[in-house]
């Protein structure tokens, strides 16, 4: 359910906005957003996992918290960083 080194590294140099970015808003999404697609696969598996599910839900509102904070500071950043990752709104 976690996310591999490898993956992470690719993630971080793809949506980075500088060299060593970790904590941009981009890049915590995009983090966030690896994770809620492999807890998501998870509780395909095992829909009784409710702390699981918890977890899920907890993650899909930061990382909406975070796009919000982003379309209201920068929208251009937004709108690259939500075709970027192919989420929906």
């Amino acid at each position: 359910m976690s996310i591999s080194a490898e993956r992470r590294l690719e993630l971080v140099q793809k949506f980075a906005t500088k060299q060593g970015d970790t904590g941009s808003p981009e890049v915590q999404v995009a983090l966030l957003s690896e994770r809620i697609a492999n807890l998501t696969e998870h509780l395909k598996g095992h829909p009784h996992d409710t702390h699981s599910r918890r977890g899920l839900l907890l993650m899909v509102s930061q990382r909406r918290r975070q796009l919000d904070y982003l379309k209201r500071v920068e929208p251009t950043r937004y709108d690259r960083l939500i075709e970027g990752l192919g989420l929906r709104r």
